[in-house]
């Protein structure tokens, strides 16, 4: 699962990876976030209506365009193995594909000698900015663009910390991820053959992060 990002990175960061109006966007305010929780704002970009990248803010939790009223079961991740027939995530999946840039997430373990939850800031190699496969949703009647990231079963080396993980795709998947004319079956062979999942380093935090009110840098918690 995914519960808990980071987006560091100023925004030019990402200039390599997105093919948006940068002439625009370059002046986006992106202040440095360090612990990011479901229902918060966060970045995303997809395709606008002319299939060009568009980026925007969205909230952490899907809403689906035909939900009444907020979701109460937890919707800020989406299972690979369900996104194509859930009737929550189908939708969304078949044409509202979206890209949510971050340098980093969180996962926990417990600790063997006082049985509480260790957290651990799993980045790519020299801290690159990425991006996790997500979906999006805009829900008129409530006034809400969403978002969640799709989850996938763990490869090396997060097996060493839980049995799943965000799938994090290759830049060279993104036009194809983002373009509604691509197909369930192909969408989902993007996220299995072409992520960056075997690439993941981490290390331990301090336990500040626990709490989702936190919101500073956590300190490096050496083994």
């Amino acid at each position: 699962m995914c519960g808990r990002f980071t987006l560091e990175h100023d925004w030019p960061a990402f200039i390599d990876l997105y093919d948006l109006p940068w002439d625009e966007e370059r002046g986006r305010n992106t202040e440095a976030r360090f612990n990011i929780a479901p229902t918060q704002d966060v970045l995303i970009v997809h395709n606008d209506t002319d299939g060009r990248q568009r980026a925007e803010m969205a909230r952490w939790w899907l809403v689906p365009f035909w939900a009444k009223e907020l979701p109460k079961r937890a919707m800020f991740n989406a299972r690979i193995e369900t996104i194509g027939i859930s009737p929550a995530f189908r939708d969304a999946f078949k044409s509202k594909r979206c890209l949510i840039p971050s340098d980093g997430f969180y996962e926990w373990t417990v600790n063997q000698d006082d049985g509480k939850k260790d957290p651990w800031l799993i980045y790519q190699p020299g801290g690159a900015p990425f991006s996790f496969a997500g979906l999006w949703a805009h829900n008129e009647k409530l006034g809400i663009i969403s978002c969640n990231i799709v989850t996938m079963p763990a490869a090396e080396p997060m097996t060493q910390l839980h049995d799943r993980q965000p799938a994090i795709l290759e830049p060279a998947a993104y036009k194809e991820w983002l373009d509604p004319a691509t197909s369930g079956a192909r969408a989902k062979e993007l996220l299995e053959k072409q992520n960056l999942d075997g690439m993941l380093e981490f290390h331990r935090v301090s336990r500040d992060v626990n709490s989702s009110r936190f919101t500073g840098k956590p300190e490096v918690n050496p083994l």
